[in-house]
């Protein structure tokens, strides 16, 4: 199964739950694919995620299934090409989430791309997800919580999107989408132009991108992105799977916790060997 990932150093704890998380309930291959990028002229934490980081990663998922692997790649040139400077680059999100657009763009991708943001957990088989025949679409994906009663009822989220890059290619589709980032200012940058360019999408049931409850036994993709409460007053909440105390007090959620109990201790590790190299 061929993932895509993306973000900057601080993803690391994100990708590391989701990874164990993934292949802690398949028995498939997975081959992961994380696109990231230099932009400390914007920010000065907006550096690549580290070689360092990718080979613990590997380190990782090989420990899970030899054949897994996890692969590193560096976009910033594509990325200051097509976005650098653009109407959108400072949207409600960072950069990053921008990077998905930039897939077929980049040598060598697969035809078919889980692409998964980095808050999310597999609660079960994501095989069940990637193996859904999308060869008639652009791509498949659910409705977002909020944006199908407020924007359109058909609107989605594009933190999980099951991508057809033959497709996309025929339709041209990301190009579209880039072609709005440079030139629309948007609310919500990439998902809007995904949503707006898409001529034939697949929209799936709600266990794939769950974005509200975080205990249903039939979930396969769990969401920990951002909740609107509205008692006992307005107030959004924003708590990532790696933030274990908020996970458990606030969301009440324990259907990960031997995911996360594993994330402790690998993290603990990583962080051991990073002091010895420093050390060194």
């Amino acid at each position: 199964m061929n993932l895509l990932l993306c973000g900057n150093e601080k993803v690391f704890d994100g990708a590391l739950t989701e990874l164990i998380s993934i292949m802690n309930k398949t028995k498939e291959t997975i081959n992961c694919y994380i696109f990231t990028m230099d932009l400390t002229r914007i920010k000065p934490e907006y550096k690549s995620i580290s070689d360092e980081q990718i080979e613990f990663l590997k380190e990782v998922v090989k420990s899970k299934n030899v054949n897994n692997e996890v692969q590193k790649v560096d976009v910033t040139d594509i990325y200051e090409k097509e976005f650098g400077h653009c109407k959108n680059e400072n949207a409600y999100c960072t950069p990053y989430t921008l990077l998905r657009l930039l897939a077929d763009l980049v040598p060598d991708m697969p035809e078919k791309l889980l692409y998964l943001d980095i808050d999310m957990m597999a609660a079960n088989d994501i095989a069940q997800l990637y193996n859904i025949d999308i060869s008639d679409y652009e791509f498949a994906a659910v409705r977002e919580k909020y944006g199908c009663l407020f924007i359109w009822p058909d609107y989605i989220n594009a933190g999980m999107l099951l991508l057809n890059m033959k497709k996309i290619k025929e339709t041209k589709l990301l190009e579209k989408a880039r072609y709005l980032i440079k030139n629309k200012k948007m609310l919500f940058a990439d998902q809007d132009a995904i949503y707006r360019s898409a001529t034939k999408k697949l929209l799936l049931p709600r266990i794939y991108n769950e974005q509200s409850s975080f205990n249903r036994k039939d979930t396969i993709i769990c969401h920990f992105c951002k909740r609107l409460l509205l008692f006992p007053y307005p107030r959004t909440e924003n708590f990532k799977q790696w933030q274990i105390e908020q996970v458990h007090k606030v969301l009440k959620c324990y259907a990960f916790d031997d995911d996360l109990n594993e994330y402790i201790e690998l993290k603990k590790k990583y962080e051991s060997k990073k002091g010895e190299k420093i050390y060194e």
